[in-house]
């Protein structure tokens, strides 16, 4: 039976009341905006206009909503929109991934989704999960927005606003303690600054122990992390007609990475040799402290001003984000690291040897163990070991992993003023990028690593493989859009953008020796070092609205949209070392890496009711998008170490439903509910031809959200205050791989090992691979004044076990799997002057 202690106990008595917890928060908010008909305001196409006006499906969080849920960050904002999910904080904080309607943002490759904080375009994905500030309004919008909202909204956008400055000194702060040590705090304070002068300075600080702790070192550093950032933000008024807004921000985050165990699914070997992804018992033990640093600087400015009939905006963003991570190897199973080629890589080598036999006996995760010699078991069945990934030996080397990007963007924009019968907007887009990205696999020689791209032979910490290259990116867009307003009661919205991205790619590793095998440290160097690469991707983007208002609270709706995703380079090499290792018998994985991947583009379709029917408010809508190219994170492991790629699915359908409600049953207790059913379909798929009729990966079958909000007056200036937010996440594939059986590197290995099998006994079979549907419910209990507020809280109160990602590595004969959060309880208290 299931332990419930301090406020979990208090929260136990009122969990019942949520039968129904939250979806879409659509209510209304002092903080937010509100026209004269009560209605939210937003600004879904670049203008404002109430929320039943919009064309489309979007989700609002008021200041009301972002408050009493305590929502600050990207993976806030998923949990209560339907039909979008999220994976973040698995490999590092800056890896964050979401999906939007079967549409994913590949690992690797750009963001799917923009987000637009302030009306500034951010351009690093690692932004998708940061804190930005004082968050006032959020804006959740589905398919493709790139016409009105620019590069990488080929599933969406996430619509930010955040505080600005009042015309009296204020500010709000509050703070919370959780189980595991979890302290966060975050506040604010505005005021001007003089006449027409105006000034918000924010910060936030977050800390956590974490849930798992390392049984090796005895440490919770398995999940634990610290982070903070400060924002400051001016608003001036120029006379009568221009605003100058300038922001800037500085955060640093450190912690944990890697936060995975494996699986295997080779169903010949038996018993845990064929695991069941959702019924794994998570343990963690590898020998090197898994760590990773983020450092954040941003910078923009934007002009608005107002020439009567037209305004003419311009901002210009400056981003600097650098993330690393170290962390144990992969895996020591395919004896990467027991047979040095070289004086050089002998320390490592005996330093795998003396630790394995030091750890014998271990407990690693079944069906692992650790024998009295690092051999892998099919070539000493006595007394070799089975490492799976992450071992408490040396013998899987270490792992250094860098995504640096800086880069440096501006837009220009004109549009018309006033409620007219036709508005339009036109304007321009650059942006330059720099970004680096490394992969650097080292022997463990015991005494630690060298963070960094290269380590030389005779080190401490001999580099062994190496993957490095700098990306630079120049993009250049037009745009522009109109609005029609036939009648009161309908009007047309059409907008088109034009996209170039020009990139290119630069090698930076060395022409070096790997110590353990004698080949170069990149296999793609055999023939030489690896010239530069250059290519330009196009895409003209147009999308196209229609509202029609059939009563007076009832409207159907319909938009039509192009999305588009610029395609771009892997780390150069990793074509070359999938042909050598998985393309070859006897594996003969047939499976299609280029160097270069391809453009996704998408054409999407909605149409659906929006409207009122006595307390409830509605919103039904049907979709159906055809994606092209979709981009698709791949992972490989094997003999050679590790590799991430970037690869294309060339066609997958998706349709699907979407229903959002809410109703104020009576004054001051509101209840929400959305249903999200997404059926897709892998169409053509060069790269795992087999694997036509699979669904889109990343993508849950459906998503429930349910909620319930109650403010009961105690007496005046005094509210008892109760929330309940309850999601369940569909059936989720991972990968394109789903039920086939694939040969893999033990299908290559046990013929020759001492155990003499048939290699289809090393044949893994994927169908336990698929992650189960799961329900987080979050409860929140508590007093609120005029001024302050105190509240119970239980994130995820019923302790639900579940996963946050699920990596298939296809060849390895198995995957790499992260969990998810567990029950989070504590106080929370707040100020506000």
């Amino acid at each position: 039976m299931m332990s419930i202690n301090g406020p979990g106990f208090f929260l136990a008595g009122v969990s019942l009341l949520a039968a129904a917890a939250p979806a879409m928060a659509q209510g209304e908010s002092a903080g937010a905006a509100v026209a004269d008909s009560g209605e939210i305001v937003v600004t879904a196409r670049r203008v404002s206009e109430t929320l039943s006006q919009v064309p489309a499906s979007i989700t609002v969080l008021t200041t009301d909503t972002l408050t009493r849920a305590n929502i600050q960050k990207g993976e806030d904002f998923v949990k209560l929109t339907p039909g979008v999910t999220i994976v973040t904080n698995t490999a590092d904080a800056g890896d964050t991934q979401i999906n939007i309607r079967g549409i994913n943002g590949a690992r690797d490759a750009e963001s799917s989704v923009a987000l637009v904080v302030d009306g500034v375009l951010k351009t690093n994905t690692a932004q998708l999960n940061q804190d930005q500030g004082t968050l006032r309004q959020v804006e959740i919008l589905k398919g493709p927005q790139g016409a009105l909202y620019g590069r990488n909204a080929a599933a969406g956008a996430i619509v930010i606003q955040t505080v600005r400055p009042t015309d009296q000194f204020s500010g709000a702060f509050q703070a919370s303690y959780a189980n595991e040590k979890t302290v966060s705090a975050s506040g604010h304070i505005a005021g001007p600054l003089g006449s027409g002068i105006g000034f918000v300075l924010s910060g936030d600080y977050r800390t956590t122990d974490g849930f798992y702790r390392n049984l090796l070192l005895d440490r919770k550093v398995v999940d634990d992390q610290e982070a903070w950032n400060v924002d400051g933000r001016i608003l001036a008024e120029v006379g009568d007609a221009t605003t100058i807004d300038l922001k800037a921000r500085y955060g640093e985050l450190h912690g944990a990475s890697i936060n995975f165990n494996s699986s295997f699914h080779i169903p010949a070997l038996g018993g845990a040799f064929y695991e069941d992804v959702n019924a794994h018992p998570f343990r963690f033990y590898s020998n090197i402290r898994p760590t990773n640093n983020q450092k954040t600087v941003e910078a923009s400015i934007k002009l608005d001003h107002d020439f009567g009939p037209m305004t003419l905006s311009a901002w210009v963003l400056y981003s600097n984000i650098k993330n690393n991570l170290t962390a144990d190897g992969t895996s020591a199973d395919f004896a990467r690291y027991i047979a040095a080629a070289s004086a050089d890589g002998a320390a490592a080598v005996n330093s795998c040897f003396a630790s394995t036999a030091a750890l014998t006996g271990f407990p690693v995760n079944p069906p692992g163990m650790i024998g009295q010699i690092p051999v892998p078991f099919i070539f000493a069945p006595a007394n070799g070991s089975v490492f799976g990934a992450f071992s408490p030996t040396t013998c899987d080397g270490t792992q250094y992993q860098q995504r640096d990007q800086r880069d440096i963007s501006g837009e220009i924009r004109l549009a018309s003023n006033g409620d007219n019968q036709f508005n339009w907007q036109l304007g321009g887009y650059y942006l330059h990028i720099n970004r680096t990205t490394a992969v650097s696999l080292g022997g463990d020689t015991g005494q630690g690593m060298i963070p960094g791209f290269y380590n030389p032979p005779g080190s401490i910490n001999p580099t062994s493989q190496l993957f490095a290259d700098k990306f630079r990116t120049n993009v250049y867009a037009a745009f522009a859009s109109g609005q029609f307003k036939f009648s009161d009661t309908a009007n047309l919205g059409v907008a088109v953008r034009y996209d170039i991205e020009q990139r290119h790619a630069r090698n930076l590793v060395p022409m070096e020796i790997d110590p353990f095998t004698g080949g170069p440290i990149n296999p793609g160097q055999v023939n030489g070092p690896i010239g530069p690469k250059s290519t330009t991707f196009k895409q003209l983007e147009p999308k196209i609205t229609f509202r029609w208002a059939m009563a007076p609270q009832a409207n159907f709706f319909a938009n039509w949209g192009v999305g588009f995703k610029s395609g771009g380079f892997n780390n150069q090499g990793s074509a070359a070392i999938v042909d050598q290792n998985f393309n070859v018998a006897p594996i003969n994985a047939g499976v299609l890496i280029n160097d270069q991947f391809r453009k996704e583009r998408s054409s999407a379709f909605e149409a659906g009711f929006k409207g009122r029917i006595g307390p409830v408010n509605y919103n039904l809508a049907g979709y159906y998008t055809r994606v092209r190219d979709m981009q698709f994170f791949e992972f490989f492991v094997g003999s050679f170490g590790l590799l991430r790629v970037v690869s294309n699915i060339d066609r997958v359908d998706i349709k699907g439903a979407e229903l959002n409600v809410d109703a104020k049953l009576v004054d001051g207790w509101t209840v929400f509910g959305a249903f999200n059913v997404t059926d897709s379909e892998i169409k053509k798929n060069q790269s795992r031809p087999d694997t036509v009729g699979n669904k889109s990966p990343y993508t849950s079958t459906y998503t429930i959200n349910l909620g319930t909000q109650m403010v009961a007056p105690v007496r005046d200036d005094l509210d008892l205050v109760f929330r309940a937010d309850y999601r369940i996440t569909g059936p989720t594939w991972f990968h394109t791989v789903q039920n086939q059986e694939k040969a893999t590197i033990f299908s290559a290995l046990l013929p020759i090992s001492a155990l003499q099998l048939p290699a289809e006994v090393g044949n893994a079979v994927y169908d336990v691979n698929r992650r189960a549907a799961f329900g987080v419910l979050d409860l929140r209990f508590g007093l609120e004044g005029r001024n302050w507020r105190a509240t119970v809280f239980a994130n995820n109160f019923l302790n639900r076990k579940y996963l946050n990602e699920v990596i298939p590595a296809i060849e390895f004969g198995g995957s790499f799997i992260s969990p998810g959060s567990r029950r989070l309880w504590g106080l929370e208290v707040g100020y506000k002057f």
